[in-house]
């Protein structure tokens, strides 16, 4: 065949393959159905190990098989995230509803990672095989080629509960999300029954079937009075807090013990809450906690606090909710993917398109099993009335030749080729009219069928059949009967499988937390070479000036309410608070300054260090490698960021100094190839830290800044080539010149 090239513009082509694509992401990867309340991989796990026969009564298989064979016949998308969807699936902290049973180390509520798929085993939970996959055999769902048409799977999966609402779901499309909370079982199926008998039912009446989330790790649901809205919209915050208890401890102390978390705080976050509240200790925003213990375990977590006598609990715990992750917001958004596209739905729309699928599957299952009645009664009423003329049937029997001579008699009245014993015999059989299904029962019938008993328990399965029959026409002709079905259902599987709510709805008012105020008063702020801060008090610092001085390499007296900025070669100024840094003796080390603020040690050096309280009383000067300079107003760098440019620098330049000066100094530069050049400051003008500066000095091709100096009364000597320089004594000239070689 000839090929053709298609002329077409490019951005037409790149919008559809970017439309196809996220639709595909949308529908077929991210998104729940709103009917099963399962993603496309969920969905596959489940029936695959349905069809593999891995139920709740047998044995548990090997993870790996159940991930290899989902893979390999229904998802191919990589095993990793089939075992991560089967893996959320078994773990009861994440999972409203578990509907997995998992054998072996499925991780932790801590965030610890499960096994790998070699080690685990699975199952179905029973619930999943009575409320999820049942009735598959029954033509309830339609059935679709897998990616490669060589196997059929569901397009949905026949689950009898609102799964969407009691395990809720979370995912990442292309451009949009879903975060649906999980809930009761017990209140969803509750809730779905008054919507089954009044679809005109008000969500204020829901809402009080459903009362709201209902997390696996607890906590409390503060804001009771916004639900109506978010169920409404299926948009909003719900703000969720875990729960704190007192207790006693010995030598009259008490503890704080946190049993229940909020949902969002599951995982790394745990360990998170346990830095954050070590934080709190160490820059002495409390001093009621004594120790921090994780006692959590396969029963649940179990986090304890111990105090120090006298402690104030209510500060403290108002502190925990303010200043860390103990208290949460959970971001709702419910969108599902609804008759083949993304919808975001409220509560009674979710409990519509439940109830519209729950119609649908009942009304395809009872007329698979009407028809299914429909044959047996046919061939029922056949063989009763074979039975009454068994003797006429032996007859054509033994005078036929063939078994096509038999069935043409017995359902056409043929009698040709056969031989009757007597005229009466051969015209009672051409009034023979059998249906092809009942003949077919008549030939298979066995001899111990004509035993009186026999017959009349055939008689008794017909009149079972047909009370069945009339069983299935009224629930299929009357809305009410079928309702009375879905019902009865959801309530049998309330009974055996709804737990207690674990998550508990009030209306809390916001925690009021007010930082106690820390009495203020000067501290001395030290900083060696490496890197390492600290403060020590004053009084401290006065018995030991000497070593203090020699030792470190930065010392400002700063008020412990304060800032000190740090400027570095790079051009940056790095704000750190002074409460941050731990109030140590002497001989402690102090902590890393890259750990209290953006400072990189790996990329960055420190040029100066200034408390920022003082910035504004006089200007700083700016020198750069590249013969730059520059003074800025201090106020400049009053700012509240931790982080800001302290200076603009041309490509490949950097900052040699940073000084605050009076005015009336003079700065002498030196350069790389032994250049001195020494001028008034008053020569340097004024720039915005944003500004790159003016020249210096000039410098030639490849020479550049070594050194700056700010000169003060006192004799400065430098050395240049194993040669001392006095750099008072050098002759003052101007800005912007060579300078002199020494």
């Amino acid at each position: 065949m000839e090929q053709q090239i298609i002329k077409t513009e490019y951005s037409d082509i790149m919008r559809k393959s970017y439309i196809d694509y996220a639709m595909s992401v949308i529908v077929a990867r991210a998104l729940p159905d709103a009917r099963d309340g399962l993603k496309p991989v969920q969905r596959r796990t489940l029936y695959d190990m349905y069809e593999l026969g891995i139920r709740y009564d047998r044995p548990y298989r090997k993870c790996a098989r159940i991930v290899g064979d989902t893979m390999g016949k229904y998802h191919p998308h990589g095993d990793a995230s089939i075992y991560d969807a089967l893996v959320v699936m078994a773990q009861d902290f994440k999972k409203g509803l578990p509907l997995i049973d998992g054998h072996g180390n499925f991780g932790s509520i801590e965030g610890d990672g499960a096994a790998a798929m070699r080690y685990t085993e699975a199952r179905l939970q029973k619930v999943t095989q009575m409320a999820y996959l049942s009735d598959l055999d029954k033509n309830v769902v339609d059935f679709v080629p897998n990616f490669d048409e060589t196997e059929r799977e569901p397009a949905v999966l026949p689950v009898r509960i609102p799964n969407l609402l009691v395990n809720g779901a979370e995912g990442i499309a292309v451009g949009m999300a879903t975060n649906i909370p999980p809930h009761n079982l017990g209140e969803v199926v509750d809730a779905a029954i008054a919507y089954l008998k009044n679809p005109n039912i008000s969500l204020e009446r829901l809402m009080k079937l459903i009362q709201g989330p209902d997390f696996p790790t607890g906590g409390v649901v503060t804001n009771q009075e916004d639900l109506l809205e978010i169920y409404r919209t299926g948009t909003g915050k719900i703000k969720i807090r875990g729960q704190i208890e007192v207790e006693k401890a010995k030598g009259g102390r008490q503890k704080l013990v946190i049993k229940d978390i909020p949902y969002t705080m599951m995982g790394a976050n745990i360990g998170k809450f346990l830095n954050d509240v070590y934080s709190l200790v160490e820059t002495k925003k409390t001093n009621d906690i004594v120790d921090i213990v994780n006692e959590s375990s396969k029963e649940g977590i179990r986090i304890v606090l111990e105090l120090r006598r006298g402690a104030d609990v209510e500060h403290l715990t108002n502190m925990l909710y303010k200043k860390t992750k103990l208290q949460d917001t959970f971001g709702v958004n419910m969108l599902a993917v609804a008759n083949g596209r993304p919808e975001t739905m409220g509560l009674k729309e979710i409990l519509e398109h439940y109830a519209d699928f729950q119609y649908d599957l009942a009304t395809r299952k009872y007329n698979y099993l009407l028809d299914r009645e429909m044959e047996k009664k046919e061939i029922q009423e056949g063989l009763i009335e074979a039975c009454n003329v068994i003797d006429l049937i032996i007859e054509i029997l033994r005078g036929s030749a063939n078994i096509q001579d038999v069935r043409a008699c017995l359902t056409a009245g043929r009698t040709d080729g056969i031989q009757f014993k007597s005229q009466e015999s051969k015209e009672q059989a051409a009034g023979l009219h059998f249906t092809e299904k009942q003949a077919t029962a008549i030939l298979e019938m066995r001899l111990y069928k004509l035993i009186g008993l026999e017959i009349e328990a055939l008689q008794r399965e017909h009149d079972e059949t047909l009370r069945k029959i009339a069983s299935y026409l009224d629930i299929l002709n009357s809305h009410s009967a079928m309702n009375e079905v879905l019902i009865s259902e959801l309530q049998s599987i309330k009974k055996e499988f709804a737990v207690p709510r674990k998550t508990h709805i009030a209306n809390i008012a916001d925690v009021i937390y007010e930082e106690k105020k820390i009495e203020e008063m000067p501290v001395i702020f030290v900083m060696d070479r490496f890197g390492y801060a600290k403060t020590i008090d004053v009084a401290t610092f006065e018995r030991n000036i000497d070593t203090v001085t020699k030792e470190y390499r930065y010392v400002l007296k700063v008020m412990n309410t304060g800032f000190v900025g740090i400027f570095t070669n790079t051009g940056f100024l790095h704000r750190i608070k002074i409460q941050d840094l731990p109030a140590g003796k002497l001989k402690d080390k102090g902590t890393p300054i890259d750990n209290v603020s953006h400072y990189d040690s790996g990329t960055e050096s420190v040029l100066s260090v200034e408390s920022m309280s003082g910035l504004s009383d006089s200007p700083l000067l700016f020198v750069t490698k590249h013969g730059f300079v520059k003074l800025v107003d201090g106020a400049e760098f009053q700012v509240a960021k931790r982080t800001v440019a302290a200076s603009k620098l041309s490509e490949n330049d950097e900052l040699l100094l940073v000084s605050k000066v009076s005015g009336t100094e003079h700065v002498v530069l030196q350069s790389e190839g032994g250049y001195f050049l020494r001028f008034p400051l008053s020569e340097i003008p004024a720039k915005k830290k944003t500004a790159i500066g003016v020249r210096g000095m000039k410098l030639g091709d490849k020479d550049s800044l070594q050194a700056a100096y700010v000169l003060t009364d006192s004799d400065v000597v430098v050395t240049y080539k194993e040669r001392q320089v006095h750099i008072n004594r050098l002759q003052i000239s101007k800005r912007d010149n060579k300078g002199v070689k020494r």
